[in-house]
C-alpha cells in the first residue's frame, strides 16, 4: 500500500505570503515615498526621489501643523466622519436587527431593496443628489454630506450587521426574554455588547469612506470654511503646484488620522467582516 506524503500546511500557504506581501508593498511603498519625501526640498526631490534626504528637513511638515487651515479643514473632517459613523451605524444596527430577528411578510423584499442600493455608485446619483440638497436648504450644510454618506452606507452595513446578528444563537434571546428582558432590551444590552467586531467593522469602514470623500463635499460646501481635508488637498495642491514635497507633507499629515483609526481598529476589522460572511 502507497502513502503519500502530506504536503505541510507551511508550504501550501506560501504563495499566499508572498501573494500578500506584494500587495502590502505596493500600498506601503507609496506612503513612505510621500512621508520621506515630505523632509526633502524639490529640487532634492527631483534628483534623489528614492533616496534619504542629506538633510532632513522639517519645514514642510511644521508650516502645514502651523496653519490655521489645516486644523479647521480636519475638525470639518473628523465631524463630518463621527456623525456620519454615529448615524450609519445607529440605524444600521436597527435595521438589521428587525431584519435578522423578525419574521414579518415582505422581509426579504425589503432587505433586497437595501442591498440593491449597491448596484448604484455615488457618481451616478450626483445630479439628483444636488437637486435634492438644493430643495431642502441643505447645500453649504454638513447634514447636506452626512445625511447623503449615511444612505450610501447604509447597504454594506445592513449587510453585515444582519449577517453576525442572525449568527447569535436563539437561546439567548429566548433567555433573556424569560428574564423580562423586551425585544430592544435584548438588543440593546446583550446583542450589542456581543456585536462589538461587527460594529467595529463597519465603524471603521464608514469612518474610512468618509474621510475620503471628495466629490460630496465638493458638490454641497461653497465656503472654504466648510472644506474637509480632500478639498484642502487639492485647494493646497494648486497654491503650492511647484513645491512638491509641501504637497507629500501635506498629503501624509491628513492620512494620519485615518491610519491611525484604522491600525487601533485593524484586529476588529478583520474578525468582524470574517463573522459577518460566515454566519447567517
Amino acid at each position: 500500500m502507497i502513502h503519500r506524503k502530506k504536503s505541510s500546511p507551511r508550504r501550501n500557504t506560501l504563495p499566499l505570503h508572498l501573494i500578500a506581501w506584494v500587495v502590502g508593498l505596493f500600498i506601503i511603498i507609496p506612503v513612505v515615498y510621500a512621508l520621506i519625501g515630505g523632509f526633502k526640498s524639490t529640487s532634492e526631490l527631483s534628483t534623489n526621489p528614492l533616496g534619504l534626504p542629506d538633510t532632513w528637513a522639517t519645514g514642510n511638515y511644521t508650516d502645514v501643523i502651523g496653519s490655521g487651515s489645516f486644523w479647521l479643514q480636519l475638525w470639518n473632517s473628523t465631524f463630518i466622519a463621527v456623525v456620519t459613523t454615529v448615524l450609519t451605524v445607529g440605524v444600521s444596527a436597527l435595521a438589521g436587527f428587525v431584519f435578522a430577528r423578525f419574521a414579518f411578510r415582505g422581509r426579504e423584499l425589503f432587505f433586497t431593496l437595501f442591498t440593491a442600493g449597491l448596484m448604484f455608485p455615488f457618481a451616478v446619483a450626483i445630479l439628483p443628489i444636488f437637486v435634492l440638497l438644493r430643495t431642502f436648504g441643505l447645500l453649504g450644510n454638513p447634514l447636506g454630506v452626512i445625511l447623503t454618506q449615511a444612505a450610501f452606507g447604509l447597504p454594506l452595513t445592513i449587510i453585515i450587521l444582519r449577517g453576525f446578528f442572525r449568527g447569535i444563537p436563539g437561546e439567548i434571546e429566548e433567555a433573556a426574554i424569560i428574564d423580562g428582558c423586551s425585544p430592544f432590551g435584548f438588543f440593546w444590552r446583550i446583542l450589542l455588547p456581543m456585536a462589538r467586531p461587527a460594529i467595529a467593522t463597519v465603524s471603521v469602514l464608514a469612518i474610512v469612506g468618509s474621510w475620503n470623500n471628495f466629490m460630496l463635499p465638493l458638490v454641497v460646501f461653497n465656503e472654504e470654511s466648510s472644506w474637509t481635508l480632500p478639498l484642502g488637498i487639492q485647494q493646497f495642491q494648486g497654491q503650492y503646484a511647484s513645491d512638491t514635497a509641501r504637497i507629500l507633507a501635506y498629503l501624509v499629515l491628513a492620512m494620519v488620522p485615518a491610519l491611525g483609526f484604522y491600525a487601533v481598529a485593524e484586529r476588529h476589522l478583520v474578525g468582524g467582516l470574517t463573522a459577518g460572511a460566515t454566519k447567517g
